[in-house]
């Protein structure tokens, strides 16, 4: 299992084809509680014990247990006429859950991380969708095997591609976005067909990989509508 903490989390996973085991609760804040099935163990905790078993500095009144799914198995056809995040050994969970969170945001519905990308269920991550995590389908996949067998145009974050701004998208792709410090792994830099970049105008090194990931659903977005 893994934990969910705040209220509005709960309520997104609660809302969502997970299934939470318990709900540890502040007695005080017992009223904001929704209505819920009975399968769903309810376990009163006072301030004290609550602050041992939160991640969290500052506890929120609410602390779920919730069921990790069975991994889910990536259909590649399921991944046409539409954009999919693939992250390449992105390990910071606050990006991680930030890039979960805008993804959700921008209407897509999948992602997908290479083996070496941060725990999807590790609480930090968990803590930054924002709920968000309730409603993307989160695929693990090894990824130069997994693009081998890819049809659909593969384009990649890289500093000496096309600006992003004269890109043609096309109707479809697996948009790849690469680890915090090395960028995206050689082996998967071959199998991109579609280099891109954010055309830089100051001197910054480099750009946050959620903020990247911001950058890229924005005008994906914007070029299909």
């Amino acid at each position: 299992m893994f934990i969910v903490e705040g209220i509005k989390s709960i309520q997104e996973f609660f809302l969502s084809s997970y299934q939470i085991h318990t709900i540890f609760y502040n007695s005080e804040q017992y009223n904001l509680l929704p209505k819920l099935p009975a399968n769903i163990n309810l376990f009163e905790v006072k301030n004290a014990e609550l602050e041992k078993i939160s991640t969290l500095q500052t506890p929120q009144g609410f602390l779920a247990l919730v069921h990790i799914p069975k991994n889910k198995e990536l259909a590649l056809k399921a991944l046409k006429n539409q954009f999919t995040l693939v992250l390449d050994g992105v390990q910071d969970p606050g990006n991680m859950g930030t890039i979960i969170r805008t993804a959700d945001w921008f209407g897509f519905k999948n992602i997908i991380c290479s083996p070496d990308c941060v725990e999807i269920f590790n609480p930090k991550t968990v803590q930054a969708t924002m709920g968000s995590l309730a409603r993307i389908n989160i695929f693990e996949a090894d990824l130069p095997a997994l693009l081998e067998k890819n049809t659909i145009p593969v384009f990649g974050a890289l500093l000496d591609g096309e600006s992003i701004y004269k890109t043609q998208w096309g109707a479809e792709g697996l948009v790849i976005l690469g680890n915090e410090g090395k960028g995206i792994s050689a082996e998967v830099i071959k199998k991109i067909n579609k280099p891109v970049t954010i055309p830089r105008v100051g001197q910054a090194e480099s750009l946050n990989v959620a903020v990247s990931a911001a950058i890229f659903c924005a005008e994906l977005v914007r070029v299909r509508n």
